[in-house]
């Protein structure tokens, strides 16, 4: 992680994300600055930006000490921003997956969550509650391409789950003219799972309070 501190007409300092934390994601990117955002003052949180990786703190001069506060906050949430946990949009975009296949793998445990968090809207009484990810199980599974082999295996279900509906629709029609048949298996059929986040859009709009 390096920073600039640039002379101008305004004060501006840029920081550039590293790969490690951002992951090659730009919805990661924009999340770190939401994080990294909601440390500073309300007065000077629009004079943070994101774009293209990096931070970049930009205020008129004149507001020297104002700057310097602000560029030691950003730098100190900067430290151990490698290890910020992956939420939900976040780990969607890194793996190229589909809100369902989350939903999915979390449930079944392919997709282990490290915990739950709980945030307020800023403005609000709504709260929201969402899985968070590790971020170094993220990267792992990006550079071991596991996500074809799951989405094999669940194709391969998928397609034994229809042979099975198909083989009990047949019995049922044999047993309505009166065939005898082979008992159909009790077995259930998998359903996936969609446990919808109340509130997700305000959270994305507006970051963490």
């Amino acid at each position: 992680m390096t920073s600039n501190l640039h002379s101008t007409s305004d004060l501006i300092r840029v920081w550039q994300l590293p790969y490690a934390a951002r992951l090659g994601s730009s919805v990661r990117s924009k999340g770190i600055y939401l994080e990294v955002r909601a440390r500073l003052p309300t007065a000077v949180r629009k004079a943070l930006t994101v774009s293209a990786g990096e931070l970049r703190l930009r205020m008129p001069k004149g507001a020297d000490d104002e700057f310097l506060r602000a560029s030691s906050i950003v730098s100190k949430a900067l430290e151990s921003i490698e290890d910020l946990p992956v939420i939900p949009r976040e780990i969607e975009d890194i793996l190229g997956i589909s809100t369902t296949e989350r939903h999915r793998w979390l449930k079944d445990g392919r997709l282990p969550s490290i915990g739950t968090r709980t945030v307020k809207l800023r403005g609000r009484v709504k709260k929201i509650t969402f899985h968070v990810f590790d971020p170094r199980q993220v990267e792992d599974l990006l550079d071991r391409d596991t996500i074809d082999a799951w989405r094999a295996e669940d194709a391969e279900k998928a397609a034994e789950n229809r042979r099975r509906a198909a083989w009990k629709a047949k019995l049922t029609r044999l047993k309505r003219k009166g065939d005898q048949g082979p008992t159909a298996s009790t077995e259930p059929v998998d359903a996936d799972d969609r446990f919808a986040l109340r509130g997700w859009a305000e959270f994305e709009r507006e970051g963490p309070r």
